[in-house]
């Protein structure tokens, strides 16, 4: 008799046991976009990547002519599809090109923000939507020099203190002392679309 009441005890504690993970399976959702070990590597990768486009783009010495590739005339960075920024694809500049290298084709949105010095709010130079909650950032910063000449074809010759426009988009940062015009952050921010 207490052989079956031991057999009968364990049955029961192993459909309470089933029941339990079945439930608790039924309870919790696993999608795609659910936090795993998989899903942190790849955020990491991405990170990577934005910090190795904008040490690229430093050492080539294009990141700050991109910050600076201002068309004065239009009050816009150069050809930028009628917008301030660029909504439709990267700069047209080497900065743009190394972006475009490494995302571009592989499913990932991209912007780019500018972070002027001062009271400043962020400035866009690439907008392509709202960042999901796997966003991904890098940043560096970009020192502007009151004689910093613009970069956007026929504006070579203006300089950032006498351009008419670019003060509106970046304004100088009357905190800095000396021949600083503004000290900007540029931050790159991947995610999966």
């Amino acid at each position: 008799m207490r052989g079956q009441a031991y057999t009968l005890e364990s049955v029961i504690a192993a459909v309470l046991i089933v029941t339990s993970l079945v439930f608790a399976l039924q309870v919790t959702a696993v999608t795609p976009l659910s936090a795993s070990t998989s899903n942190q590597h790849i955020e990491n990768q991405q990170r990577a990547s934005a910090a190795g486009v904008l040490t690229a783009a430093e050492e080539a010495g294009v990141l700050k002519d991109a910050v600076l590739y201002w068309n004065d005339t239009a009050a816009e960075f150069d050809e930028a599809e009628r917008r301030i920024y660029y909504t439709n694809g990267e700069p047209p500049n080497e900065f743009g090109n190394i972006t475009d290298r490494s995302f571009g084709g592989r499913g990932l949105a991209v912007n780019v923000v500018l972070y002027p010095g001062g009271d400043n709010g962020p400035v866009p130079m690439v907008y392509r939507g709202e960042p999901s909650d796997n966003a991904v950032s890098a940043s560096r910063t970009v020192v502007l020099f009151d004689d910093d000449n613009l970069t956007a074809p026929g504006h070579e010759s203006t300089t950032v203190k006498n351009a008419a426009t670019y003060g509106e988009y970046i304004p100088e940062d009357t905190g800095n002392s000396g021949s600083v015009y503004n000290v900007v952050r540029v931050e790159v921010v991947v995610w999966r679309m």
